[in-house]
């Protein structure tokens, strides 16, 4: 029987992607997500792209932080087999522009820390994962001998199954969208799983917060079973080119303005510093293509299957540095396009040089980076190119 999974913020860049690899590999999916810095097309394409699996999607708008909804989607139960609905929670949601969190912390904590505990909650309330209630056979002969009864007996059972005091398994599980910005400014590279953590910025902190509230968690109560994935920065789009990174406002990354350029809705790009102790003097970044993350999440749901998973952490990303330069480069090669640059003033908080170690995914996650940055950088132009305004594209 297929698994269902709750994905907040499945509308959004990383989480779309994340969604139709489920639904490609099989998963019921749910997405629950506000809007406020996505878009609704977004579930619609995904639908379309997942052929006769989209059947299997569902979508809420709705906020994290309003109790009674998130209450409710986790209510509806299946009365067999299923006793409780969510198998796990994909956890993206959350606000994630580093100066705006400068400008607004109070807007980023509340909204993803708060709506983090709140959804911790309603899953410690309601569990996760399917109860192994009864094999599916023999609860199908108790339903035929009992039919006449069955409502009363599960209106006697209801309450005792969600308190967990009838002995079932109700693990909660749980995969967490981290980022490497709890590593702040690593004084070395390739960034392992063990180094020292200390987010620079109110969006970072956030991330580190919420890692430490999973892991004080699983400390709690052994039925917790989370991993925390950091990844390093996200690019490129679905081959398609019908999903793809849309963002509200100024974007907060470097391709979303490099395709902004390439389709002409900015005149040039302004790289941030050109004197660092680099190959070519602009910050070097491990580039990481969408689509291999959202597959890192397929692997992280089946490593939960693991009974020593606690509260893992695992580093998603190439292996490899990449330089500002140097992607500007693979775009304009893959795009035809050229793209001016105006050069600026490092940034306060920007890194010098950060990438991952992927040692960790690799060998216990069996989960590896598949595209280069030539693939990352097609892929971003073919979604430019058809989306030149994003999901509001005529």
């Amino acid at each position: 029987m297929s698994k269902t999974i709750l994905v907040t913020g499945g509308a959004g860049y990383i989480g779309s992607h994340t969604v139709l690899q489920l639904l490609l590999s099989g998963y019921k999916t749910v997405v629950v997500d506000n809007l406020d810095n996505s878009s609704d097309v977004a579930p619609k394409r995904v639908k379309e792209l997942a052929g006769e699996f989209g059947r299997n999607l569902s979508f809420h708008q709705v906020d994290l932080r309003d109790r009674p909804a998130i209450q409710k989607i986790f209510a509806q139960t299946n009365y067999c087999y299923y006793i409780i609905r969510f198998d796990a929670v994909i956890h993206f949601a959350g606000l994630n522009a580093v100066g705006e969190s400068v400008s607004k912390p109070l807007l980023y904590h509340d909204n993803n820390i708060i709506g983090t505990i709140l959804l911790l909650e309603v899953m410690a309330a309601h569990g996760c994962k399917n109860v192994h209630f009864f094999p599916f056979l023999v609860c199908g002969i108790v339903f035929a001998l009992f039919f006449p009864f069955w409502h009363l007996l599960w209106k006697s059972l209801e309450p005792e199954i969600k308190r967990n005091r009838l002995g079932f398994l109700l693990d909660q599980t749980l995969v967490f969208s981290s980022s490497a910005a709890v590593y702040g400014w690593p004084k070395k590279v390739p960034c392992t799983e063990e180094f020292p953590l200390s987010a620079v910025n109110p969006y970072g902190r956030t991330k580190l917060f919420i890692e430490e509230i999973c892991r004080d968690l699983r400390n709690s109560d052994s039925q917790w079973k989370i991993i925390l994935l950091r990844y390093f920065n996200p690019v490129g789009a679905h081959p398609s080119g019908h999903i793809g990174e849309d963002p509200r406002g100024t974007p907060n990354n470097l391709m979303p303005f490099v395709q902004q350029v390439a389709v002409g809705r900015l005149q040039a790009l302004t790289v941030f510093g050109k004197d660092y102790a680099t190959k070519d003097g602009t910050g070097v970044r491990d580039y990481v293509h969408v689509v291999d993350l959202a597959d890192g999440h397929i692997a992280a749901l089946k490593k939960l299957s693991d009974p020593k998973i606690g509260c893992d952490v695992y580093n998603l990303g190439t292996g490899k540095g990449t330089s500002v330069l140097e992607m500007v480069t693979a775009f304009e090669k893959a795009s035809g396009k050229k793209i001016p640059l105006q050069i600026a003033g490092r940034r306060p908080g920007d890194s010098e040089v950060i990438y991952a170690s992927i040692k960790k995914a690799e060998t216990e996650l069996k989960w590896k980076a598949k595209y280069g940055i030539e693939e990352m950088c097609e892929d971003q132009w073919n979604w430019a190119s058809k989306n030149p305004f994003g999901y509001g594209s005529p």
